[in-house]
C-alpha cells in the first residue's frame, strides 16, 4: 500500500522519504506515468450537461485535444448503453491515435442474478477495445436497496464478479464508487466493504464520488484519509460541483492521499457540472508543486479550452480559472499602476505559463497606467508624455460617461487611440451620407435597403445593399462600396450583435449602446456605437469594425 508522507511544503510523495532537499525537488518535477493519475471525463460525464449533444465526430476531436494536455486517461463513453458511444470506441480503434493518454470505457457492475460474463453490458465493455475499464457501482445501502432493488450482499457479488471477469479478460480495472461519501455518513462499515471488496477482486484504484455534489472540504479530506489508512486501496476522487467545491474537494482528497483524479473539460457536466479538470490540473502543478502534465502541455491548456468550447459550440466562460478570456484582466487603475511597476503584483501567476495573456481593460474606472499599459500593448509608448495620457483619459471617461463601453470594445479604442496621438482618425474612407428604408411587402414579408455614400481612394461610390434588417443592409452596402478598392474586406464577417437600452428617463428614445463582434478568420474585434438612434449607434460600430479590419489588412 502507498502511503502519503508530509513534507514541510505540505506536498505528497510516495514510496520512502526523500534524503535532502534536492532529492525532494527532484521527485516533484519527474512526470511518472502511473503515480498519479490525471482522468478525464469529460465525454462521458461532461456529456450530460444540458444542451450538449456532441456528435462521434465531435467527441473524436475533443479526445484529440484532450491528449494534447496529456492526461493520463479518457474516457471515451458508455459502450453499448446508446448507440453514439458504441460507434465512438468503433471508429477510435482504427482513427484515434493517442500519444499520452489511454482509452478507458465506462459501464456497470452486472446486473442482480446475471452472471458478469452473460451481461449484455459487460460485454460491450470487453468489446470496445479500450485497456481500461471503469465499473461504476452503488456505494451507498439505500441506493442499493432503492434503486438497484437487490440486497446489499448481492451488490458486493455484483462488484466482486464483474471486477474479477473483466480483470481475468486482460482489462485494467477501475471503479467509481458512486454516492461513496454519502454511503460513508451513512453506514461506514458497508461503504469500507465495497472498497475492500473491489480491491480483492482485482480493481486497480477505486475513485471515491461525491455524486451528488453536496460533500465540503473537510468531509471529503478526512473521509479519504479514513480510507486509506483503513483499506490496502488505492484510492481516486471524483467529486460534481452542486456546493461549488468540486475543485476544492478534489484537492482536499488528493492531499488526504488520493492519487486519481477526476473531472471534465471546462467543467462540464451534470447539474451544475463536475470539477474542472484544467482548474485541478494547473492547482497541483502551480500551486501544489505536483507536475502532472509536461509543461509544454500546460502552456497549451488555455487554447485547448477554448478549442473545446468550439467543437462542444458552449461560449467559454470568461470568468474560468487560468483560461478564462477575463482570468488576468485588470481594469482598476490602481491595479494598472502597480502593475505597471511589478505585473505580479496583481497577478498569481505568470499567464503565458497557462498560455493566457494579461489583459488591460479601459473604462471609466481606468487611471492613467490603464491607458499607458493598454496603449503599451498596441505598440504606442507613453510613458514619456504625460499630456497625451491625460487628454486620451479624460476622453474615454467622458465617452464612458456618455455610455461608449471601450472594456468591451478594443478596436473602437484603439481607433480613438490613434486619433488623438496622430490629430486624425485611420481613414481609408469618408461618409458622406446613408439612409435606411424598411419596407413590408405585400406578402408580409420585411426587406431592408441601404444606401451608402462614400469617399475612398480618390473615388466618390454609392452602393444600395438589402438585408434582412437595417443593420444587415447598412454593412452589405458599404462592403459593396468598399470591395472593389479593398478586396479583403471580403474576409471579414458579423459574428455577434447586442444591443442594450442605457439607463434613462426617456423612454423609447433614450440613448442605445451597440456592440459589435467582427471576425477576419483569424482574430475577433468588438466595436461600440452610442446614438439615441439604434441604426445610427449600429453604423457607427459597422464603420469602426470595417476600419479596424482595413487596418489589420494594411499592417
Amino acid at each position: 500500500m502507498r502511503r502519503p508522507l508530509a513534507t514541510a511544503r505540505g506536498l505528497l510523495f510516495f514510496g520512502p522519504p526523500p534524503e535532502s532537499e534536492e532529492a525532494t525537488m527532484t521527485s516533484v518535477k519527474s512526470v511518472k506515468s502511473d503515480d498519479f493519475h490525471v482522468y478525464d471525463t469529460t465525454l462521458r460525464d461532461g456529456m450530460q450537461q444540458e444542451g450538449l449533444s456532441p456528435s462521434v465526430a465531435d467527441k473524436l476531436a475533443i479526445a484529440r485535444h484532450l491528449d494534447g494536455l496529456a492526461v493520463g486517461f479518457i474516457e471515451g463513453g458508455w459502450p453499448g448503453a446508446n448507440p453514439k458511444d458504441t460507434e465512438f470506441f468503433r471508429r477510435a480503434q482504427t482513427e484515434l491515435e493517442l500519444k499520452h493518454a489511454q482509452l478507458a470505457a465506462f459501464g456497470m457492475t452486472r446486473r442482480s442474478g446475471v452472471k458478469a460474463a452473460d451481461d449484455p453490458l459487460v460485454a460491450a465493455l470487453r468489446e470496445s477495445g479500450a485497456p481500461i475499464v471503469t465499473l461504476v457501482a452503488k456505494a451507498h445501502p439505500r441506493h442499493v436497496e432503492l434503486a438497484l432493488k437487490t440486497d446489499l450482499r448481492e451488490n458486493l457479488a455484483m462488484w466482486r464478479d464483474t471486477v474479477t471477469h473483466l480483470v481475468a479478460e486482460g482489462r485494467r480495472v477501475f471503479v467509481d464508487a458512486e454516492h461513496f461519501f454519502d454511503g460513508y455518513l451513512l453506514d461506514r462499515d458497508y461503504a469500507f466493504e465495497c472498497v475492500r471488496t473491489a480491491v480483492e477482486a482485482g480493481a486497480d484504484l477505486v475513485a471515491l464520488c461525491d455524486t451528488n455534489g453536496g460533500m465540503l472540504p473537510n468531509q471529503i479530506g478526512d473521509a479519504v484519509a479514513d480510507v486509506v489508512a483503513s483499506t490496502s486501496a488505492r484510492i481516486g476522487i471524483h467529486c460534481h460541483d452542486d456546493s461549488g467545491c468540486a475543485v476544492a474537494n478534489s484537492l482536499a482528497a488528493i492531499d488526504a492521499g488520493a492519487t486519481h483524479v477526476q473531472g471534465a473539460a471546462n467543467g462540464y457536466g451534470e447539474r451544475t457540472g463536475n470539477a474542472n479538470l484544467f482548474t485541478i490540473v494547473a492547482n497541483l502543478q502551480l500551486k501544489k508543486n505536483r507536475r502532472v502534465v509536461p509543461d509544454a502541455s500546460l502552456a497549451e491548456m488555455t487554447r485547448i479550452a477554448h478549442a473545446i468550447s468550439e467543437v462542444t459550440n458552449v461560449a467559454p466562460y470568461s470568468k474560468q480559472p487560468y483560461v478564462g478570456f477575463s482570468a488576468f484582466a485588470h481594469k482598476a487603475g490602481i491595479h494598472a499602476s502597480a502593475l505597471k511597476a511589478d505585473a505580479d503584483l496583481y497577478q498569481h501567476i505568470d499567464p503565458a505559463v497557462v498560455g493566457n495573456d494579461m489583459r488591460v481593460l479601459v473604462s471609466d474606472m481606468a487611471g492613467r497606467s490603464n491607458i499607458e499599459l493598454k496603449s503599451r500593448e498596441l505598440g504606442y509608448d507613453l510613458s514619456g508624455d504625460r499630456a497625451a495620457l491625460t487628454r486620451i483619459t479624460d476622453r474615454v471617461k467622458e465617452l464612458e460617461a456618455s455610455g461608449h463601453s471601450f472594456e468591451a470594445a478594443d478596436a473602437s479604442f484603439e481607433l480613438l487611440l490613434r486619433t488623438e496621438l496622430d490629430g486624425e482618425p485611420a481613414s481609408f474612407f469618408t461618409v458622406e451620407s446613408w439612409r435606411v428604408i424598411v419596407e413590408e411587402t405585400a406578402d408580409g414579408r420585411h426587406v431592408s435597403e441601404a444606401t451608402v455614400k462614400v469617399h475612398a481612394k480618390g473615388e466618390r461610390i454609392i452602393a444600395t445593399g438589402e438585408g434582412n434588417g437595417p443593420v444587415n443592409a447598412l454593412d452589405t452596402a458599404l462592403r459593396q462600396a468598399l470591395g472593389q478598392l479593398y478586396p479583403g474586406l471580403g474576409r471579414l464577417e458579423l459574428t455577434d450583435y447586442k444591443v442594450r437600452i442605457l439607463e434613462g428617463d426617456h423612454g423609447t428614445s433614450s440613448r442605445t449602446r451597440v456592440l459589435i463582434e467582427t471576425s477576419d478568420g483569424e482574430a475577433n474585434w468588438s466595436t461600440v456605437g452610442v446614438e439615441e438612434n439604434i441604426v445610427a449607434a449600429s453604423w457607427t460600430a459597422i464603420v469602426d469594425a470595417v476600419t479596424y479590419g482595413l487596418l489589420r489588412d494594411h499592417r
